[in-house]
């Protein structure tokens, strides 16, 4: 029997973001998160994620600036959330 895929509150509030917006730094989601991401916390669960295969990232330069990782979600990352948000739904009717 396949193993069902975890998701995290954490996992699941970075990717409803992503998801709504495409893509971003690891701290424009602690700022966008109104105090639910952590900048200590960010990294190491985006980390985790991209090792389960939810987001992949990439080194980006913007103007000059020091190269920064930018995040978007996965196809796999957006059916997890899809079906963890199903779960949810029914839950709670």
């Amino acid at each position: 029997m396949p193993e069902i895929p975890r998701l995290s509150g954490k996992e699941m509030l970075i990717l409803q973001m992503l998801v709504g917006g495409g893509q971003a730094y690891g701290l424009g989601l602690v700022r966008n998160s109104g105090g639910k991401l952590k900048r200590g916390t960010v990294y190491v669960t985006l980390m985790r994620m991209e090792e389960k295969g939810y987001v992949e990232s990439r080194t980006a330069e913007i103007d000059g600036e020091l190269p920064r990782r930018l995040y978007k979600p996965t196809g796999y990352g957006v059916r997890v959330l899809s079906a963890w948000e199903a779960v949810g739904a029914r839950l709670a009717t």
